[in-house]
């Protein structure tokens, strides 16, 4: 055969591979090729959390044109910071999910497996009561806290309380593709996604700036599109979780409180939690630091480039998201060496794709910063930041897999204490000495962010190769 032929075929099935991938088709990862397995997944976890990371961007886009841009982009971005807490619920919450999910699933418990999806719900619903009512009620003194001028913290409230009101929406949609990914469906995750986008994106120009009957809401018009897309994301979830054609048969009667399955759940999801506090947490902080440090266009220029560094680094999540389906499902099955496999060959390719973005970020920085923003300072500041972020997106890759697949196994608690060390111990005092002792300001915030990524990626694969994860029972 020639390599012309060879070259056809392996495109053709490549092409084959990428259509089956959206089909959104249950499959059995516990046998067959691991980098098959690994593109059926990654493809649609990957789409699904770049559209997440869109989310951002559009409302950054938007507002970014609005008279007061400085202000509008410092409330969508310390607004974000603030949702971090809720999306570490959800995100640590829906880790526990596709663990239990994912290992009940390799044991041929399709039953079992929904019921514990729905009883995440259930724990999700009674943490996201407090926080958003907390978040509704103190939006303005919040903005305030993490930095914000008395004025820009005023201008941004409506926009805080509608966000922080809704987050319950952020909560499921987070929530219910990890029940979705840990069945091995990562395509109806992804297409949930896809519709929340696209009415955001409709709705975000109409609220914003009006049109016809539709008064233009400014800033707000922006929190109120992306509740309505969420939302709109939420309802197709639900119909494709109650419609019974899935391997997950969910029945309304499995919402009734199982409290001795909670019990397991939370052993699983409450370190999961912790560990994205943690981390959420961190990132207020260093948004607080570089508020106090560069003023209302010190801030901005970083949101903006952390925008951009999550819209880059969301697909890469997801990417190691296939990770954690693959170990709990793998381990389900009692098949710990593909588990491990798999996890190496997933960092393989996001280290891969990370340094691909690396060079993106080199390239493009200044056309990147210009389109989300024309004030100059903000701009230049914005441009700093992405060139000494993006020196760390390969270890970024790595670690993000290794710190997934802990939490596939279950091992929620190793991520955890990786976390607190690099983050609280490590990146924070780091971040503040060079800001305030070496006197770099927002700058030396900047570098402390990829040289702490670089110490946990490594600290995790140092974990990893331990093996303590695989002995794991959930």
């Amino acid at each position: 055969m020639s390599r012309t032929i060879i070259i056809r075929h392996r495109i053709i099935d490549f092409i084959s591979l990428i259509k089956q991938s959206f089909r959104g088709e249950e499959l059995d990862f516990t046998q067959g090729s691991i980098r098959r397995a690994v593109i059926l997944l990654a493809i649609p976890m990957m789409l699904e959390m770049l559209m997440e990371s869109v989310f951002a961007l559009v409302d950054l886009y938007f507002v970014g044109h609005l008279e007061e841009s400085s202000y509008a982009i410092q409330a969508v971005g310390l607004t974000e910071s603030m949702l971090t807490i809720v999306y570490s619920l959800a995100i640590g919450i829906s880790m526990a999910a596709t663990a239990i999910v994912a290992r009940r699933i390799g044991e041929k418990k399709p039953e079992a497996a929904a019921r514990a999806g729905m009883q995440s719900v259930l724990i999700a619903f009674a943490f996201n009561a407090v926080i958003g009512t907390v978040g509704f009620i103190y939006a303005t003194d919040l903005l305030m806290l993490m930095g914000a001028t008395e004025s820009a913290a005023i201008y941004g409230t409506p926009f805080m309380k509608i966000m922080m009101g809704g987050s319950f929406i952020i909560m499921l949609l987070f929530l219910i593709n990890g029940i979705f990914r840990g069945a091995g469906n990562a395509a109806i995750a992804m297409k949930s996604l896809w519709i929340a986008n696209v009415i955001n994106i409709i709705c975000c120009p109409i609220f914003i700036n009006g049109f016809g009957p539709i008064p233009a809401f400014g800033l707000t018009g922006a929190a109120i599109a992306t509740t309505i897309g969420r939302s709109t994301g939420v309802i197709y979830q639900i119909y494709h979780l109650t419609n019974g054609k899935g391997i997950l048969k969910v029945k309304w009667s499995y919402l009734i409180p199982h409290f001795n399955q909670i019990k397991d759940i939370a052993k699983v999801a409450a370190p999961a939690v912790l560990q994205f506090i943690i981390a959420s947490c961190s990132w207020i902080f260093l948004a607080e630091l570089v508020a106090t440090t560069g003023g209302d266009e010190g801030s901005a220029g970083y949101q903006t480039a952390l925008r951009l560094m999550m819209f880059f680094m969301l697909p890469a999540w997801g990417l190691s998201n296939a990770a954690a389906t693959l170990v709990g499902q793998n381990m389900g099955a009692g098949r710990l060496d593909r588990a491990e496999e798999s996890v190496l060959k997933t960092a393989k390719y996001n280290m891969i794709y990370m340094f691909v973005i690396m060079l993106i970020s080199f390239a493009f920085a200044p056309t990147f910063a210009s389109f989300f923003t024309n004030d100059l300072e903000v701009r230049r500041i914005a441009i700093q930041a992405i060139y000494i972020m993006s020196t760390g997106y390969i270890f970024y890759g790595m670690g993000m897999v290794l710190i997934n697949s802990f939490n596939g196994a279950g091992d929620t608690w190793t991520p955890t204490w990786i976390n607190l060390g690099g983050f609280w111990l490590f990146q924070i005092p780091l971040a503040y000495f060079l800001a305030k002792h070496l006197g770099l300001d927002y700058t030396g915030v900047f570098w402390a962010i990829p040289i702490a990524e670089i110490a946990i990626s490594i600290t995790g694969f140092i974990l990893f190769k331990k093996g303590r994860w695989k002995t794991i029972k959930v």
